[in-house]
C-alpha cells in the first residue's frame, strides 16, 4: 500500500472522471466527478532551501437524480480528504469532509414545489488545534451536523436552484470526552448535541463559461432563532474544472465558513491541482 501511495505521490497525477448516464426508460440521472491529485518533492544539498515532502489529496463530488412526473429528488455526495509530510515534522491534513445533500419536491407551479430536505456533514479523520498540535479538537462525528426541515424548492434545472426553509432543525453533535472541561463547537459542557431550530437557505449554481470551463458553486445559509439569528452561519463552496484536452484538465476548489460557534471569524481553504484525465 505505501509503494502504491508513494508512486502516485511521485507522479503528481490528478484522475478526474466525470460522467452523466440516463438508463433507458429510467427516472434517474447521475453525474460523478472524483480528482486525485499527488505530489513530492525532494532537496540534497540544495543551496536555496527546501524541504521534502510528501501531498495526497482525493475528492468525490457524485449528484444522483431522479424525476418522474410532478415529482422530483435530488441528492448530493461530496467527500474529499488531503494529507501532507514534512520531512521530520508529523503528518498533517490538509483537507478532510463527508457531506451529503438530498432534497425532495412535489411540483406546486412551474418553478415552484413543496419540499423536504435534509443535510449531513462530518469528517473522516482526527482534527488537532492549530496552536496546540498535541490537542485533538475533532474527529468521525465529531463534530457532526444534521439539518432537515419543510421548504419550497425553486428549480430553474438540475444546475440551478434554491431551496428555502422557514422552520428547520439542526442537530449539532460531538463526543462528551471534547465537553469535559468547556463547550465545543457550540455544544454546551458536558453534553454531547446541541439543538437548534431556525431558518435554512441552499442555493446551487452550476454554469459553464467556455466549452471546456465549467464552475460549480453551493451556498448554505442558517439563522437560529433560538440564540443570536443575526449570527447567520454561511458555507460557500466553487468547484472549477476546465479540461484543457483530452488528458489534462485543472481543477480549483475555494471554501468559506463562517460559524460562531467554531471560531470568531471566517475559515477558508483552497486546492489547485493539474494533471491527467481518465474518464470511466
Amino acid at each position: 500500500m505505501k509503494k502504491v501511495l508513494l508512486l502516485a505521490a511521485c507522479l503528481g497525477f490528478q484522475a478526474v472522471s466525470a460522467q452523466e448516464t440516463t438508463e433507458p426508460e429510467s427516472n434517474w440521472t447521475r453525474t460523478g466527478n472524483i480528482t486525485v491529485l499527488g505530489s513530492q518533492s525532494s532537496f540534497s544539498n540544495w543551496q536555496s532551501g527546501g524541504s521534502n515532502n510528501i501531498a495526497l489529496s482525493g475528492a468525490l463530488n457524485y449528484d444522483l437524480n431522479y424525476k418522474k412526473d410532478k415529482w422530483t429528488w435530488d441528492n448530493k455526495f461530496i467527500a474529499s480528504y488531503g494529507i501532507n509530510k514534512l520531512k521530520g515534522q508529523k503528518q498533517q491534513k490538509t483537507d478532510d469532509r463527508i457531506e451529503i445533500n438530498s432534497v425532495a419536491g412535489l411540483q406546486a407551479t412551474d418553478r415552484w414545489s413543496y419540499s423536504f430536505f435534509g443535510n449531513f456533514k462530518t469528517q473522516f479523520d482526527v482534527g488537532y488545534d492549530p496552536k496546540k498540535p498535541t490537542n485533538v479538537i475533532s474527529h468521525f462525528m465529531s463534530p457532526a451536523y444534521l439539518q432537515f426541515g419543510p421548504s419550497m424548492l425553486w428549480k430553474k434545472d438540475d444546475n440551478l436552484r434554491v431551496n428555502i426553509s422557514p422552520a428547520a432543525a439542526r442537530f449539532i453533535f460531538v463526543h462528551k470526552h471534547f465537553t469535559d472541561f468547556g463547550p465545543s463547537f457550540g455544544v454546551e459542557q458536558g453534553e454531547s448535541m446541541r439543538f437548534e431550530f431556525g431558518a435554512s437557505v441552499n442555493g446551487y449554481y452550476k454554469v459553464q463559461l467556455m466549452e471546456n470551463f465549467v464552475v460549480e458553486n453551493i451556498l448554505s445559509l442558517y439563522s437560529n432563532y433560538l440564540d443570536k439569528p443575526q449570527n447567520v452561519d454561511i458555507d460557500y463552496q466553487m468547484n472549477a474544472v476546465l479540461k484543457v484536452n483530452k488528458y489534462i484538465s485543472t481543477n480549483l476548489t475555494f471554501q468559506a465558513l463562517y460559524d460562531d460557534n467554531a471560531f470568531k471569524g471566517f475559515q477558508t481553504r483552497h486546492t489547485f491541482g493539474v494533471g491527467l484525465n481518465v474518464l470511466f
